[in-house]
């Protein structure tokens, strides 16, 4: 049974986010209201310049020095949100992780439709690396739409003999652009803070108008997973998203790959993000973290 503190905050989120008939600014528009832009005192936060893309390190204090690094790639629908936005997920991504977090602006759909989040997250990588960060010693963490950008930036790294990251996380992560799963089509999925019809509107944004919604670039559960360094995806039961994540464990096995799948009973999409605020976010931000820290000691 969910926690009383989850039960009492979901009464008081805002409903009406979810119109995929919104216009784009429309979706901005709603999607900043709901997104803070501080961090919490004494959080370090540095602004840094990564090949032209706007990023900020952001640390607690105990780990501002750790060589253990999160490239956070963040969500947005694609088309909204930036770096400021992300502030207070970063503290908790740090505190949690025993890491530097670094948070980057990638271009926003659809004036900027893939491959240009894509083309960005490998840009901010190199980026990086060319400043010291070691691959080795790295995860790529993504929370809605970025946890499928970072799945597919980790698959054209594997594709081009690139370094890759020690592992990928995909906090409620996008994987397919079409919301086939039966968590998007029965009642389990009835989230009431995203749609399967106001997802796909966003994947359209993305892709383009003739972008194919299958390409494994966008819609990473369709994408060979062989090779991969190990990938871990937090869900929620009733997330309109929650089978992206699951399917994807079912087509490790045929790929070889190490998929570990965190489902909590009666969360929603983007729950973890709200660490700190219910036990149930805390307790998998804290477990996403025992996992990052047992591949990157």
């Amino acid at each position: 049974m969910a926690s009383e503190q989850y039960k009492k905050l979901m009464s008081l989120m805002p409903g009406g986010n979810v119109d995929h008939m919104d216009p784009v600014e429309v979706v901005r528009a709603k999607m900043h209201a709901i997104h803070p832009t501080s961090a919490s005192a004494g959080t370090w936060v540095e602004a840094i310049d990564l090949d032209g893309l706007e990023a900020s390190w952001i640390a607690t204090a105990e780990n501002r020095d750790s060589d253990r690094v999160v490239v956070h790639v963040h969500g947005g629908a694609f088309v909204s949100t930036v770096v400021e936005h992300y502030l207070d997920y970063g503290e908790h991504l740090s505190r949690h992780l025993g890491a530097r977090v670094v948070c980057f602006q990638y271009r926003w759909a659809p004036e900027h439709p893939y491959p240009a989040a894509l083309d960005d997250t490998v840009k901010a990588w190199k980026a990086l690396m060319a400043r010291g960060v070691r691959p080795e010693r790295t995860a790529f963490v993504g929370d809605s739409c970025g946890g499928g950008i970072a799945l597919a930036a980790a698959c054209r790294l594997r594709d081009r003999g690139e370094p890759m990251p020690a592992c990928v996380v995909g906090l409620t992560p996008w994987l397919d652009g079409e919301q086939t799963g039966d968590a998007a089509l029965e009642s389990r999925g009835k989230d009431p803070f995203v749609s399967p019809l106001w997802i796909r509107a966003r994947f359209r944004d993305y892709a383009g108008t003739l972008g194919d919604l299958r390409d494994p670039f966008i819609s990473p559960l369709y994408a060979n997973l062989a090779g991969l360094p190990p990938i871990y995806l937090a869900v929620g039961q009733i997330d309109t998203t929650a089978d992206d994540s699951t399917r994807l464990l079912l087509r490790a096995g045929r790929d070889g790959a190490s998929v570990t799948v965190d489902l909590v009973d009666e969360m929603v999409h983007g729950y973890v993000g709200l660490c700190g605020q219910f036990p149930e976010a805390t307790d998998a931000m804290a477990r996403m973290g025992d996992w990052v820290k047992r591949r990157i000691p």
